[in-house]
């Protein structure tokens, strides 16, 4: 426990902020966790799709997503945490292909035998490494092609990278990408058989233990409290403003999107406001569905075929049996683009032609209910020098400590993620 106690406000009630509020009350301070929303949770929260809680946005987790685990075991629901081996697809060339093992490699028609022995020796170098610093500053492109060839980068690559990021496809950092394969890469039980893990009741089980354990401790949780301004006095955070009440606070850390930050604390150097406005984020519209039977037996099947419309399919039912067989299709865009705006009708309509593609089983009756969810700041596009872009959690003022998922880099966005920066924030604000 500490000495000297601060008061500190943490904007951003979803994981991270949650988290970085858990570990400084435990460090002694006093803390307000202040979220725009109606409740806590973020990207994470659940909501009642028809009568099933289930999340907006799927997660999983792996194997190394250490930070995730030993909150759990803090908060003593470790024994909800449930593992599942799971099944890789790949549907490319107008037919679906089993991926993710060895025989699975050998076997694909549509690489010879050098591509398929550069592939496989590219994921196990990438799920050695070290660190990523040397990919930083390297395209992602460039990067898979030295080790595929351009055929190799075509077959299985090109499509995922184009309806992922768009005009932005062939700007991405290399240590991006590697850092996506490593992580599934180590979770596999062996060579042959990936196995990856859930939470029973989904990642809202996590955020229910947190609120509870932070209510009973003090911590003030509110919602619908959108921070308008972080005010300052002589070059150091003094408070915060909302609804044009000043509440005064010693420390304040942030966890919202980076885009919201400049508005939101416009005493920042001006060359951080420049280079935090520059970075650039892509939405995603996320179709949930409840089906009648598996599509496939895959937890995870990306589409790498030019000639269809989505970049991947993931039958979360075959990861945690829920009572109805769901499945989620992720559909990443700017937000310029056309079909970020489109309706469920009109997604739906792109999709089932999708679906009968993948099974020629299936038929429309299938789906008995379909969901949309569209979230703004879904993805940063990490470009290569990606690390030099990234503002500084502490330092940019005094008092003030901030992250967002751009302070992962180069790991992609996860509950885990989202926890270990939580708690990294914690131990800048509190020292």
């Amino acid at each position: 426990m500490t000495e000297n106690p601060k008061n500190i406000a943490v904007i951003g009630g979803g994981p991270m902020g949650l988290a970085c509020a858990y570990h400084l009350n435990k460090a002694g301070h006093r803390v307000t966790v202040l979220e725009a929303g109606p409740r806590m949770g973020g990207m994470s929260v659940s909501f009642d799709f028809n009568g099933l809680e289930i999340e907006r946005y799927f997660h999983f987790l792996c194997k190394t997503d250490y930070d995730y685990f030993a909150l759990l075991e803090e908060l003593g629901i470790s024994g909800k945490l449930r593992w599942k081996r799971t099944r890789m697809g790949l549907f490319h060339g107008g037919k679906l292909h089993e991926w993710g093992t060895p025989a699975a490699l050998l076997t694909f028609p549509n690489l010879d035998i050098f591509t398929k022995f550069r592939y496989g020796l590219q994921v196990m170098a990438t799920k050695q490494r070290k660190d990523f610093k040397d990919l930083d500053t390297i395209r992602a492109r460039d990067w898979l092609e030295k080790w595929l060839g351009k055929k190799g980068y075509q077959a299985l690559w090109k499509q995922l990278m184009a309806l992922k990021f768009y005009e932005f496809q062939d700007d991405i950092s290399a240590a991006w990408i590697a850092a996506r394969i490593q992580r599934v890469a180590q979770s596999r039980a062996n060579l042959f058989h990936e196995e990856l893990g859930y939470l029973e009741g989904c990642t809202q089980t996590l955020i229910n233990a947190l609120e509870q354990r932070l209510t009973q401790q003090g911590v003030i949780l509110r919602t619908h409290a959108k921070v308008d301004r972080v005010t300052t006095h002589h070059g150091r955070v003094n408070g915060i403003e909302i609804a044009g009440e000043h509440l005064p606070f010693d420390t304040v850390v942030s966890t919202i999107p980076l885009p919201y930050v400049p508005p939101m604390i416009p005493d920042l150097p001006e060359a951080w406001l420049e280079r935090i406005r520059s970075i650039r984020n892509i939405g995603v519209c996320t179709i949930i569905l409840k089906l009648k039977q598996p599509l496939t037996p895959n937890f995870w099947t990306n589409i790498t075929d030019e000639q269809l419309p989505i970049p991947g399919i993931i039958e979360y039912g075959n990861l945690n049996p829920l009572n109805v067989h769901t499945a989620y299709v992720p559909c990443y865009m700017p937000q310029t683009h056309p079909k970020y705006q489109w309706t469920l009708e009109q997604h739906m309509s792109e999709l089932l032609p999708v679906f009968r593609q993948v099974n020629p089983d299936f038929t429309d009756d299938w789906v008995l209910d379909a969901h949309l969810s569209r979230y703004h700041f879904a993805q940063t596009v990490c470009v290569p020098g990606f690390s030099k872009l990234i503002p500084p959690m502490s330092g940019l003022l005094e008092g003030l400590f901030m992250a967002d998922t751009a302070s992962y880099y180069p790991q992609d966005r996860s509950v885990t993620e989202s926890l270990r920066v939580g708690r990294e924030l914690s131990e800048l604000a509190g020292g």
